[in-house]
């Protein structure tokens, strides 16, 4: 926390300082670790109970060998995203993470999903099972053949990747925050 006597930049409602110091910073710093740590752990959950599940991907994109790197991922994911939530070793996690998390979005990036999540033949079937569809839904698939369901998919995989790569490229940069196991117990942060 950076006491009031310190703040490189005056603020317009001085006396708003307590509030930002000692309620607001705190309880942003837990929030991002909760949405960053939670959804890695969520993520890593099948990866942990799995780990060498991921081998055919990981060497699909040139990480040799397979094996390690997907339970390497597998550790990250789930360890990595526990440790996230109770902010301990934040930092070196976090970067680790961002890491990861940016392959993820070159990934997505350069791998769009296109015909293989909806070719023409599985929106022929889909349209031919009405009961799966409203009215809309039907009839925005019938009007582009699914490229404006395809793009919002694309859209947020990458849109997805680029804000969690930040957010953890953030707890990389700042810590945990003063409510972590890193400031409360260790008393220290790398």
């Amino acid at each position: 926390m950076i006491p009031p006597t310190q703040r490189r930049t005056p603020l317009i409602l001085p006396f708003l300082g307590p509030f930002y110091d000692w309620i607001a910073r705190p309880l942003a710093y837990v929030a991002l670790r909760v949405v960053v740590g939670g959804m890695l752990v969520i993520e890593g959950w099948p990866k942990i109970t799995a780990p060498f599940a991921m081998a055919g991907f990981t060497e699909g994109i040139g990480l040799y060998p397979g094996w390690l790197w997907s339970a390497a991922l597998a550790v990250l994911q789930f360890a990595g995203g526990l440790m996230i939530l109770a902010g301990f070793l934040t930092r070196p996690v976090a970067l680790a993470s961002a890491v990861m998390l940016a392959v993820t979005l070159w990934f997505h990036v350069t791998h769009p999903y296109g015909a293989a999540i909806l070719s023409p033949e599985g929106v022929t079937a889909l349209g031919g099972n009405a009961a799966l569809f409203t009215a809309d839904g039907l009839r925005n698939l019938g009007a582009d053949g699914g490229a404006g369901f395809l793009h919002q998919v694309q859209f947020k995989a990458e849109g997805f990747s680029a804000l969690w790569t930040v957010a953890a490229l953030l707890l990389a940069a700042f810590g945990a925050g003063p409510l972590s196991v890193d400031r409360t117990l260790l008393k220290r942060e790398f």
